[in-house]
């Protein structure tokens, strides 16, 4: 960008001349979607301005949703479709509890293993936004500054340098623990399945939404509990209605929520929702299991906070892990588990003693040295403008009715189609064209949305992915009108 003098005139301000110039850049496409714009201070110097004016220039774009603050990182081009695709609906489940079969999620999460097959059903991400080399340096130093400790067992609530630094973390989510409150766990799922295993029995009933994400009933199915499945509103989550319809008629032992960027549907709960659920929680004495493993990873503004940070009894067992942020081979996570603390503590050693020491130690190194945050915001950034391209992707590409979910986090959206539409179908015949995808029904403990599926947006965008998406839109839409034509043939005959 050239310098460019500007003047004031009558018919327009120095903000605005600004912010016109900016615009222009915009629309011709030399300002792409996800671009970041020069430094206030570049800017000012560019224009021979004022930075007060060139901040008002970048407040008035801000309005216009035009481009996107991040903090501690600048002002930002922001993604926007041309027609945003409907949302999915609120979801509608039957009003019972049911026990769960895991049985074709398995078969799913099988065929998802195989290396040569593109990976648009597992929520995983490319293992290049990953800071690999990093953690390589610092685990090869954590063991050889701690050849010993390394190797040994060490106690069941886990490192102390960890633990000390995930309180640290947890701050931003609200939330004020000290690090003795804090248990060091194998990743996110067994934080949950040691939360679910102190607050149920075998055969009682836990509330979760719905859809919800797999992993979870394949816990609920292991330690034989019911699933209930709660109204959940593709935006702000579970219906506290509903929710507590179910607590006052004594159906549910425990709650088990994705408090923020739920997998699959991507919704986030406000803060006074949390609020709100908190207090109906402790009104009847109900635990909850808070998966926050997506909480990190946020699109817009600040973090969200944890439905841990307004919780006041206890009541809330919180986990969350590094495993979408810095390594899922590396099996980091943690639980604050409120007031079962001790019974949370007593598992952990006949589950397994206690969490590999190096792992910890390297992940503790990781979070103090100020790399962190750095990384962070790269991934947010990275997972947005993949996230966008896959949903301008599926609107090009998919029939005319698919509905969209548009998370402002996380890396994984949700699909929905016209109710007759099959998504096994299409998983088996994508599974022929290499390419896998999540069918609806493993979301759902009752088998509901068959018409829906999941895909995952955390891979690198790619002519490769690009193509994989054209090739379900045009299964999807060959399906529909195969339907269309059987109808119209019983219809005539």
């Amino acid at each position: 960008m050239k310098v460019q003098w500007l003047e004031k005139t009558k018919e327009q301000n120095l903000y605005e001349q600004v912010a016109e110039r900016l615009r222009a850049l915009i629309g011709e496409g030399t300002l792409q979607p996800g671009d970041r714009l020069p430094s206030v201070r570049k800017l000012r110097q560019q224009f021979s301005v004022s930075i007060s004016t060139v901040l008002e220039a970048y407040r008035l774009l801000e309005d216009e949703g035009l481009i996107t603050a991040r903090p501690q990182s600048g002002y930002y081009v922001k993604h926007i479709l041309p027609v945003p695709p409907a949302l999915p609906q609120i979801s509608t489940p039957p009003p019972r509890a049911y026990a769960v079969d895991t049985s074709v999620a398995f078969q799913v999460r099988a065929a998802m293993q195989h290396p040569e097959i593109i990976q648009l059903g597992a929520a995983i991400s490319s293992p290049d936004l990953f800071p690999s080399q990093a953690l390589n340096r610092l685990m090869g130093q954590v063991m050889r500054a701690e050849p010993q400790k390394v190797h040994g067992y060490g106690v069941p609530p886990g490192c102390e340098a960890l633990r000390h630094e995930v309180a640290r973390r947890l701050m931003d989510a609200g939330c004020s623990v000290v690090p003795d409150q804090i248990l060091s766990t194998n990743g996110t799922t067994e934080a949950v399945y040691l939360g679910l295993r102190v607050v149920t029995q075998p055969g009682d009933t836990v509330a979760i939404e719905s859809p919800c994400y797999y992993g979870l009933l394949e816990t609920l199915a292991a330690l034989h509990l019911k699933a209930l499945e709660i109204p959940t509103h593709p935006v702000d989550g579970i219906s506290l209605e509903y929710l507590e319809t179910a607590l006052a008629q004594g159906k549910v032992a425990a709650c088990a929520l994705v408090s923020n960027f739920s997998n699959p549907s991507g919704h986030c709960m406000s803060d006074q929702k949390k609020k709100q659920l908190v207090a109906l929680l402790n009104h009847y004495q109900i635990p909850l299991i808070e998966d926050d493993v997506y909480g990190e990873i946020y699109f817009e503004a600040a973090r969200p906070k944890a439905i841990k940070a307004f919780d006041t009894e206890g009541l809330v067992l919180y986990c969350a892990s590094v495993s979408k942020i810095l390594s899922p081979g590396l099996r980091v996570g943690w639980l604050v588990p409120g007031r079962y603390q001790g019974q949370v503590e007593l598992l952990k050693i006949a589950v397994n003693v206690t969490t590999a020491i190096a792992p910890q130690l390297t992940v503790a190194a990781f979070l103090a040295n100020g790399g962190y945050d750095r990384h962070l915001r790269h991934l947010r950034r990275a997972y947005q403008t993949q996230m966008a391209r896959m949903t301008q992707a599926i609107c090009e590409y998919f029939p005319p009715e698919t509905r969209v979910s548009r998370p402002q986090g996380g890396h994984v959206l949700w699909l929905e189609l016209p109710p007759h539409f099959d998504s096994m179908i299409l998983y088996r015949e994508a599974l022929e064209r290499q390419i896998s995808i999540a069918p609806g029904i493993i979301f759902s403990p009752s088998e509901s949305y068959r018409n829906c599926l999941r895909l995952n947006s955390g891979l690198l965008w790619s002519s490769e992915l690009d193509h994989a998406i054209q090739t379900l839109g045009l299964l999807a839409k060959q399906q529909l009108a195969r339907q269309f034509l059987a109808q119209t043939h019983e219809s005539s005959s």
